[in-house]
């Protein structure tokens, strides 16, 4: 994939998480609270891909990918406590934390790549 692809899906799934968060129930103040954190979360590896793309070392590189990361991860939560409330149907969520994990794959294994590292079996 290359960088531009890699930046073209980011955007697709910020914008994917900007639907989603403006579906969620109205009057809520778990939903309103979730939707801010999920909204920042989710939309912030597309805007902070523009750093990675411009790094100007390996270390700077590798620390804005783990930024990128960190706030995949951090969507993947809010995403699965969404889920867990059911305001929305499965069909709804899946596509979303399918995408929301096998972009957290690429990030761990461009960072495994870059620091030299070998991937980790996963434990079960």
């Amino acid at each position: 994939m290359t960088p531009q692809e890699l930046e073209d899906r980011l955007i697709a799934f910020a914008s994917r998480i900007i639907d989603l968060v403006e579906s969620l129930p109205k009057g809520s103040a778990a939903a309103k609270h979730l939707g801010g954190q999920l909204l920042r979360s989710g939309t912030s590896p597309a805007l902070n891909y523009g750093e990675v793309r411009a790094a100007e070392s390996t270390d700077d590189f590798v620390h804005k990918m783990k930024v990128c990361l960190k706030e995949l991860r951090e969507t993947l939560v809010c995403l699965k406590l969404i889920r867990l409330r059911k305001w929305f149907p499965e069909n709804r969520l899946e596509p979303l934390l399918g995408e929301n994990n096998e972009l957290i794959s690429i990030f761990v294994t461009s960072l495994n790549t870059s620091s030299g590292k070998q991937p980790q079996p996963k434990k079960s």
